[in-house]
């Protein structure tokens, strides 16, 4: 597929302040993928909003290392917090969080359902403006006769 981004698996830090490394027992894909699995949207359509292959979906399931980027992004598309099942990792990288890279992730035109909610409320609000004007001339042409 065009226009796809692959993401880097592996964390960038030599300290891993960036990415979340394999713990004791536990794979971090794995536990990614549980929660994506009970969340109600599908892995396509997680796939279509992160701009990535399906593939590369499964491909971050299968690893036990995930940047802690990728798993922000995921969490931020289907509205979990990730701090429950990996809080030992989002506070090591809570200061280097950046407040306007999650306000652009949040922009109507990279997220269509956003917009349509946009043009939803700014058409009940124009109609509710309209029937209250409307009301107002019923009214002016009732006291008038």
């Amino acid at each position: 597929m065009h226009g796809k981004i692959d993401y880097p698996v592996i964390g960038y830090d030599s300290n891993n302040a960036g990415s979340i490394s394999n713990g004791s027992d536990s794979n971090y894909g794995q536990i990614l993928e549980r929660v994506v699995r009970r969340d109600r949207m599908g892995i396509s359509e997680l796939a279509r909003r992160l701009n990535v292959s399906r593939r590369t979906i499964y491909n971050w399931f299968e690893t036990d290392n995930l940047s802690i980027d990728i798993i922000s992004k995921i969490g931020f598309v289907i509205g979990h917090d990730f701090s429950n099942e990996f809080p030992e990792e989002f506070a090591k990288t809570r200061n280097y969080v950046n407040d306007d890279h999650l306000g652009d992730a949040q922009s109507s035109t990279e997220n269509p359902s956003n917009a349509i909610y946009y043009w939803m409320d700014r058409y009940i609000k124009l109609l509710e403006k309209f029937n209250a004007v409307l009301s107002h001339e019923i009214k002016d042409h009732e006291s008038v006769v």
